[in-house]
């Protein structure tokens, strides 16, 4: 992945020769976009890079499942391009999922949640964390977390199910607590293994993604965007998959309809994992308030699926309307070259995404 230049700028309908582009990456070129918008890097040697937090200053913090590695990512000069990526802590396990609040960097680390204070003051000599909760389930299977402050100010975290599919108390739910650890509390239930929160902008209500279980076939079930407004809603696993179909082991004597269907099925075994509302003033209208989601791809799928960003549409009532792909070219036949993993909108309008494979940071944006 070595274009590291502003040029590097490919759309959908146009695309350029890559020595017109400047571009010595022949990956990009792959990459298909509505018409309008372009993609270039914004910063490589991101190794696994998983979910992104944005510090006040504008430092992007990246976390990773691989060496236990916490990146924060500079671009000094403001060119949209970074000029430097740090590792700031290393050796810890799993930390995919972080977040940013007062001037404090939070990081999910599978038990443990770590805190390091006035981080962008101290990129070059961090602080050592501190823990704000050393008791979440222990175990590595759909073990990584995701982290998302709500607008009611708690830090809410997903605990997934350490199996294919089981029914284990203590499992499976998303959590939320107060940003010191304290009131921790169970908010949604029956949540196999949701690795991206998103609150939606003008009500606040919390939309999840949440990934499918395993072999039951190429085609079931789907993988699932959820909506919970309130807490203490049920949505199915293990009992119920994708809103109507009975798991074959667990499924007996329960009835689908006794819990929340999914606003929208995603497709099977597309892996969906971050997602973010559009809120930035870059892209056209019609994409404010829409909601994009990252399909990591399939791995135990005879023809593979997903490796793409997806939009989803609402109606004016909050009702989702649809989706379509808004991102695609990671995956070329059968083999792929990258998987997007998290969504990011930057105070310019542009989108940020996470490429866990190829170890990069894209950035989309819209130019007419």
């Amino acid at each position: 992945m070595g274009c590291m230049k502003k040029s590097c700028l490919i759309a959908l309908v146009f695309t350029l020769p890559l020595s017109q582009a400047g571009c010595t990456d022949p990956s990009l070129d792959q990459i298909e976009l509505p018409e309008g918008f372009a993609i270039s890097v914004y910063a490589e040697g991101v190794d696994n890079a998983r979910q992104m937090a944005l510090g006040d200053q504008g430092t992007l913090f990246v976390g990773s499942r691989r060496k236990g590695n916490v990146y924060a990512v500079t671009d000094s000069d403001g060119d949209q391009v970074a000029d430097r990526v740090r590792v700031i802590d290393s050796g810890l396990q799993m930390p995919s999922g972080l977040e940013f609040r007062d001037g404090a960097l939070y990081v999910a680390a599978i038990d443990r949640i770590l805190r390091y204070d006035g981080i962008e003051a101290a990129l070059d000599d961090p602080p050592d964390p501190v823990v704000v909760r050393g008791d979440l389930p222990d175990k590595q299977h759909h073990g990584w977390k995701y982290l998302r402050f709500g607008p009611d100010d708690r830090l809410y975290v997903p605990v997934g199910a350490p199996c294919n599919v089981c029914d284990e108390a203590g499992f499976a739910e998303i959590r939320r607590m107060h940003p010191d650890g304290s009131g921790v509390e169970t908010y949604a239930r029956g949540v196999r293994n949701s690795v991206g929160l998103a609150f939606h902008p003008d009500t606040g209500e919390l939309w999840f993604t949440d990934n499918g279980r395993d072999m039951m076939g190429d085609d079931i079930p789907d993988c699932e965007l959820n909506h919970a407004p309130e807490p203490g809603m049920h949505f199915g696993f293990p009992y119920c998959h994708q809103g109507d179909v009975p798991d074959p082991e667990f499924g007996a004597g329960k009835a689908c309809g006794d819990y929340v269907a999914p606003a929208l099925n995603l497709g099977p075994h597309v892996a969906p994992l971050g997602l973010a509302f559009y809120t930035g003033d870059m892209f056209p209208d019609e994409y404010k308030g829409q909601l994009f989601v990252t399909e990591h791809g399939s791995w135990n799928r005879s023809q593979k699926i997903g490796y793409r960003v997806k939009l989803v549409r609402f109606e004016a009532d909050g009702a989702v309307s649809g989706q379509e792909v808004f991102a695609s070219g990671w995956l070329q036949g059968e083999e792929n070259w990258g998987r997007p993993n998290d969504v990011l909108v930057m105070p310019d309008g542009a989108l940020l995404v996470s490429d866990d494979q190829a170890g990069v940071i894209y950035r989309v944006s819209y130019q007419p």
